[in-house]
C-alpha cells in the first residue's frame, strides 16, 4: 500500500462533484464537524460505555469516551504523520500533514453503530435470529445475509449508518472522505468471509460493494472476496480505543468505589519509569483531592501509550503497508508499559465488566433489546394486523420497512433500534409491556 493512494479527500456519494470550500477547513477537518454536529453522535450521549450512567457521579457514556478516542487519536496521528516525515526522504503524500484529522474523525464515528446497551444489546440481537423466535427466517435470506444478522456487529452497522442512503438522505449517507471512512473499518471483511474463528466483521452484505469502491480507490491489498487488508491508519484508531477504554474505565472504577484509591495508584504507578517515579510521587504529594491525584496519573499514563504507540507504528510501518502486520499497537509498546497495561486488563475483568452493576445492565438490557427487536419484526412481517400498524407508526419514515426482502425488512429493524438511546429503548420497551403510559 502507498500513502500516496491511501490519503485521499475524496467524498463518497459525491465523487463526481467538484466542491470548493469557502473558510479554511481542510476536508478531514470538515469530516470531524460533520460527525460532531449529527443526530448519531449527539446520541452517544445516552448510550452506556460500561457503567449504569449512576446520575450523581459522572462516568463515562459513549460520547464522552469518542470525544476522548478522537483527543488521543489526534495527538497519535500527529505524532506518526512528524515521525514518518522525519523518516522519509520524499515527499509521502500532500495529505499527510492531516493524519491527526483523519483519526481523530475516525475515532468520533467508531462506535456510531452500537445498539443501546452495547454487547449487550449486540448478543440479544444476534441470539434473537440465531436461536430465538426469529430462527424462522432463516430460509428467507442467503445465507450470507442470515450469517450478517446472528452475528450482528456495531463496527458493521456503523459503516452502514455512514453510508447508506436512508429515505430522505442525501446520497452517500454522511458524504464523508474515502479515508476517514476506511480508517475505521477495523475488521475489513464481510461476514462470511471473516477469518475463521473470527466473528467480527465491518460491513454488511448491503455494503459490501460501497466498501470494495472505496478500498480499490485508496488501494487496500485484497486478500480475497470482500476480504481486505486495513488501512494504515485504522491500528490508530485501535490504539486510541485501547489506551481509552482501559485506563478511563480504571479511573471511573475509582470514582464508583469499585477500586480502592490505593488500588488505583498502584495500577497507574506501574505504567511510570523508575527513573520518573520520584517526581511523579512529588507532583502527587501536591495534590490533596483524590480525584485530582487519580486524575494527573492517568493524563501522565495515556501520554506514555500514546508516545510508545507512535513508536510501534513507525517501526512496523513496512508490514503494516504490506499488509503483514497481524498485531495491535498496544501489544507492541515496551515490556515495562505493556505489562501494566496487562494488569489493568486483569483488575477490569475481575472487578469492573463483572461487578454487579454492570453485570445488572447487561441482563436488563438484552431483555429490552430482545423484546424491541421480536416485537417489531413480527410486525413489519405482518403488516396487516392491527396491532402491527400500532408498531410501525412509531418507526419514522426513513427506515425502509416496506422493503421488498426479508433482509431488507430485518435492516430496517435493527436500525431504527440500533439507534435509540438507552433511554429510549427503556421508555418505548415500558410502552410496549403497558407498563408505562404516556403523559397527556
Amino acid at each position: 500500500m502507498n500513502w500516496n493512494t491511501l490519503l485521499s479527500n475524496k467524498r463518497f456519494g459525491m465523487e463526481d462533484l467538484h466542491l470548493q470550500n469557502h473558510d479554511d477547513r481542510t476536508e478531514f477537518q470538515r469530516d470531524y464537524d460533520r460527525l460532531i454536529f449529527s443526530s448519531p453522535f449527539r446520541r452517544l450521549q445516552n448510550k452506556t460505555q460500561v457503567f449504569p450512567l449512576p446520575g450523581s457521579i459522572f462516568v463515562h457514556n459513549r460520547l464522552t469516551h469518542s470525544l476522548e478516542v478522537a483527543c488521543v487519536g489526534r495527538s497519535l496521528g500527529n505524532g506518526v504523520s512528524r515521525k514518518l516525515q522525519e523518516k522519509h526522504a520524499t515527499q509521502l503524500s500532500p495529505f499527510i500533514d492531516e493524519i491527526g484529522a483523519i483519526v481523530s474523525a475516525a475515532c468520533l464515528a467508531h462506535d456510531l453503530g452500537n445498539p443501546p446497551f452495547g454487547h449487550s444489546g449486540e448478543k440479544a440481537i444476534a441470539t434473537y435470529f440465531s436461536e430465538g423466535e426469529g430462527f424462522f427466517l432463516n430460509n428467507k435470506m442467503s445465507a450470507a445475509e442470515w450469517t450478517d444478522i446472528t452475528s450482528f456487529e456495531g463496527n458493521a452497522n456503523a459503516f452502514r449508518l455512514l453510508t447508506h442512503q436512508f429515505s430522505g438522505r442525501r446520497k452517500g449517507g454522511f458524504v464523508l472522505t474515502y479515508s476517514t471512512l476506511a480508517a475505521i473499518a477495523k475488521y475489513p471483511y464481510t461476514s462470511d468471509h471473516a477469518p475463521k474463528g473470527k466473528q467480527k466483521f465491518g460491513f454488511f452484505q448491503s455494503e459490501k460493494d460501497d466498501f470494495a469502491r472505496i478500498a480499490d480507490e485508496l488501494g487496500l491489498l485484497k486478500l480475497g472476496d470482500y476480504r481486505y487488508a486495513r488501512h494504515p491508519l485504522v491500528y490508530l484508531v485501535e490504539a486510541a480505543d485501547d489506551i481509552c477504554y482501559e485506563i478511563m474505565d480504571i479511573e471511573d472504577a475509582h470514582k464508583l468505589r469499585l477500586l480502592t484509591t490505593g488500588e488505583t495508584r498502584e495500577l497507574l504507578l506501574g505504567f511510570i519509569p523508575e527513573r520518573s517515579m520520584s517526581r511523579t510521587l512529588e507532583t502527587l504529594d501536591m495534590v490533596s483531592d483524590v480525584n485530582e491525584q487519580i486524575a494527573y496519573l492517568r493524563s501522565s499514563v495515556i501520554g506514555r501509550l500514546v508516545g510508545a504507540c507512535v513508536e510501534a507504528f513507525v517501526a512496523n510501518e513496512e508490514a503494516i503497508l504490506a499488509g503483514k502486520f497481524q498485531s495491535s499497537l498496544i501489544k507492541n509498546i515496551p515490556d515495562e508499559l505493556r505489562k501494566a497495561y496487562c494488569a489493568c486488563e486483569e483488575i477490569s475483568r475481575g472487578k469492573i465488566y463483572r461487578s454487579k452493576d454492570v453485570v445488572d445492565i447487561e441482563i436488563a438490557g438484552y431483555n429490552i433489546i430482545y423484546t424491541l427487536i421480536n416485537r417489531l419484526t413480527d410486525a413489519v412481517f405482518n403488516r396487516e394486523k392491527a396491532y402491527s400498524q400500532m408498531l410501525l407508526s412509531r418507526i419514522p419514515g426513513q427506515y425502509e420497512t416496506d422493503s421488498t426482502t426479508a433482509y431488507g425488512k430485518v435492516q430496517s429493524v435493527l436500525d431504527f433500534v440500533s439507534g435509540m438511546t438507552d433511554v429510549y429503548a427503556l421508555d418505548l420497551y415500558r410502552k410496549i409491556n403497558g407498563m408505562s403510559l404516556p403523559t397527556l
